[in-house]
This record gives C-alpha cells, structure tokens and sequence, in this order.
C-alpha cells in the first residue's frame, strides 16, 4: 500500500466532470513523483559513493534511528552540516556509500570505520548498514553490506567487525548470512530509552568467506 500526501487540484470539462486525459495526467504525475513501498524492485537498486547531496536523505535515516530505534547508541540527532562534514570526510576504503532506486532515491547507506585506533587494528574495520524502516526485508541492506565486505577485501582489510545491539535480530541475521559469526556479548553496555542494551560482537574474516 502506498500513502501519498500529495493532492491534485481537479479540473473539470464543460459538464462538470473530470475528464479522462485529465485524470490520465494526475496518475502519471503522481506514479512520477512518489515511490511506492512495495514497488521497490531490488534488481533496479544499485550502490553508488555518497555524496554531499545526499546529506538530507542520509540523515533523516539516521536520525529517525537516534530517535526512535536501538540500532544507535547515538542520543542526539545529526544536524545536515554535520551529516554533510561526515560524508566529506570520508575517503578511500572508508568512504559512505547509499543504494539507490532509478530514481536516485537515496533508500539505505553504510560505511566502513577504522575498528581501533591501536597500530594492531590496522588490517580490521568495522561496518554500518541503515536502511529505511519501511523499506526492510527487501535486500537493500544484504546489497550494501556485501558491497562493504567487498571493498574491505579489496582494500586489503583482514577481519570485518559488526557491533549490534543484541535485540536487533534482523541485522544479526543479516550479518549471518553474509558470513559474520558471533564471537561475544558485551551485557548492558549501553542505555537509551531508560534500559540496558546488550551489544552483540559479530566477525568476518574476509578470506573465510564464502561467496556463493
């Protein structure tokens, strides 16, 4: 089902009643501007690099998570001169990617990051995957992280880190089936919402996994 905000102005023809190439023109305008949900083909979806344009799209993502979600620890919502600095910012193997419909509707994103800042932890990242709430359970979020394990890989990264809050059972098992495993718990590591929140540990060790 689709909910469309958008209501058009009716004309009417000489008897008073709208005519049928006006009723034509008001659906194609409509079928033009809007998305609908279940119109989402994820064979048309293609990632590409974010870029500073997509700032607003990203972050109103993103903060709906700060807001009303546990994927986040984060509790303050990005400002755009923020969310716009952060794609800046980010370059190479670390740089944010969005997928996007033929429309260039932006519809998820994700990065890498650097796992730690120890010499160590060089060859390891982490990742972030977010899609928009309506749009779950329509492989934008299997297209973007796989395209992130992909670009680790081939930057020379070792080992793919995921840190999930424990409750978030879609993305445990997104990571899953992409070859992630969990290695640990860490118990009421965090609070939002006046609760404690588990963080789930998830790994992939890149040349452990499989592509098929």
């Amino acid at each position: 089902m689709c909910f469309l905000s958008y209501k058009p102005r009716a004309r009417f023809g000489k008897c008073g009643f709208l005519t049928n190439s006006l009723i034509r023109g008001h659906l194609a305008l409509l079928a033009t501007k809007f998305t609908c949900v279940n119109q989402i083909n994820p064979a048309n979806l293609r990632i590409r690099r974010a870029l500073v344009t997509d700032a607003a799209a990203i972050c109103e993502i993103y903060n709906h998570e700060v807001q009303f979600e546990t994927s986040t620890f984060d509790l303050v919502p990005r400002t755009l001169e923020t969310q716009s600095a952060w794609i800046t910012a980010r370059s190479g193997a670390f740089s944010a990617i969005v997928c996007v419909t033929p429309e260039d509707e932006v519809v998820g994103f994700g990065a890498l990051s650097e796992y730690r800042d120890r010499a160590a932890y060089s060859t390891s990242v982490e990742n972030s995957v977010y899609v928009k709430r309506d749009l779950g359970r329509r492989g934008i979020g299997r297209l973007i992280l796989t395209t992130l394990l992909e670009q680790a890989a081939d930057s020379g990264f070792h080992v793919v880190m995921a840190r999930i809050e424990a409750s978030g059972t879609a993305s445990r098992a997104l990571h899953e089936f992409c070859g992630f495993t969990l290695v640990g718990i860490e118990r009421e590591i965090g609070r939002k919402f006046g609760r404690w929140l588990d963080v789930a540990l998830m790994q992939c060790v890149l040349h452990e996994r499989s592509t098929n």
